[in-house]
């Protein structure tokens, strides 16, 4: 049996093993124990302190601290999340205070199926906390680098998903700004989750200039952003370059050195692989229009996107409700199971706390 045989057999184990979960918790009546864990769902979250979990393993790291999985004590339900970790100290020294409070302030607005879901956040002496539900199948990234390359198929599915929670952000005046296989997640069933919110801003009549982002993802009126600023068109774009490098298995603008990179996206000359279908050569160079006005998904918050030729057939309400059948479904041992994260050597202890005249830029976190 060759490993596409076996993860084959365990996502049809894994497959099988949540319908018999779903058909027990529709057959059973409801436990002491689960009604008190729904009772108590608001109050669960409530008055948190590091002190209230068992804490595991490192699921990521970043610029400000770590991603921590973890489970509160006091839930009856044993529930697995993740928790992230920010060192006030290195909030301040760096000068994020401000974009952790939005970060914060947008992930308490949005609602929806492909989006991560904060639960809770709070903070102490040392360190802001934030935590999320926790999303078992790690990165799309580590699977497109496991497979090289998606088949149209399997990156019609994530697109599409991805594709919902876009427009569910630019309805309520949020731009992404760091849209990229790194910063997507897939759940215990098989489905997005949009993760990462640091570069996300509730931006007004649709215009910004921060220079931010991922360099290979950037749109041409990001990077001139100091001169003309830009809005939401810079997530089309860069919806545009993930089709590009789910299908091909490279970004269409790439070099070593990031100043090449802007230059190859101001140029905007796009190289595709022969084996590419011509529906997605159509789209992506719409999506990479360096005209703005005449970008797909712009004008009308991807309604037309939605009746693209590339789109052709896709059931948009089964997507939302989460019934077309995954590609891949993540095989898990337990709730715990974290194998399809990579793994971080675990920090010491020693985060000093900040000082306490400067505890006040966190009081309205």
């Amino acid at each position: 049996m060759n490993q596409l045989q076996i993860e084959e057999l365990q996502r049809k184990l894994q497959k099988l093993q949540l319908e018999r979960m779903n058909e027990d918790s529709s057959d059973e009546e409801p436990t002491f124990q689960s009604v008190q864990g729904k009772l108590n769902d608001k109050q669960l979250f409530q008055n948190l302190s590091i002190d209230s979990f068992e804490v595991y393993t490192t699921l990521g790291t970043g610029t400000f601290g770590r991603v921590k999985q973890v489970r509160i004590k006091r839930d009856p339900s044993r529930q697995v999340y993740a928790l992230k970790i920010m060192k006030k100290h290195d909030i301040i020294k760096l000068k994020q205070v401000d974009h952790i409070k939005s970060e914060k302030n947008i992930l308490n607005e949005i609602q929806h199926p492909f989006l991560v879901q904060l639960k809770g956040s709070f903070q102490d002496a040392k360190c802001i906390y934030m935590l999320f539900e926790f999303v078992s199948g790690g990165e799309l990234f580590s699977r497109l680098r496991k497979d090289g390359r998606f088949s149209q198929d399997i990156t019609l599915f994530y697109v599409s998903e991805i594709l919902l929670a876009i427009q569910h952000l630019h309805r309520k005046d949020i731009v992404y700004r760091d849209l990229k296989p790194e910063n997507l997640l897939i759940d215990r069933e098989g489905h997005i989750k949009i993760a990462d919110f640091g570069f996300a801003k509730k931006i007004k009549n649709n215009h910004t200039q921060t220079l931010c982002g991922t360099p290979e993802y950037l749109a041409p009126e990001l990077i001139q952003g100091a001169k003309t600023g830009y809005g939401k068109s810079i997530d089309w774009w860069a919806l545009g370059v993930l089709i590009f490098e789910m299908l091909a298995g490279h970004p269409p603008f790439y070099d070593i050195e990031p100043t090449n990179i802007y230059k190859k996206i101001l140029n905007g000359v796009i190289e595709f692989p022969k084996f590419l279908h011509v529906r997605a050569k159509d789209v992506i160079r719409k999506l990479l229009n360096s005209d703005v006005n005449k970008r797909l998904g712009v004008e009308d918050e991807g309604a037309a996107l939605m009746n693209h030729k590339f789109f052709r057939g896709v059931p948009w309400q089964k997507v939302y409700e989460k019934k077309i059948q995954p590609p891949w479904i993540p095989f898990l041992r337990n709730e715990t199971d974290s194998q399809w994260f990579d793994k971080y050597p675990e920090e010491r202890d020693d985060i000093q706390p900040i000082d306490d005249e400067k505890q006040h830029m966190f009081d309205d976190f």
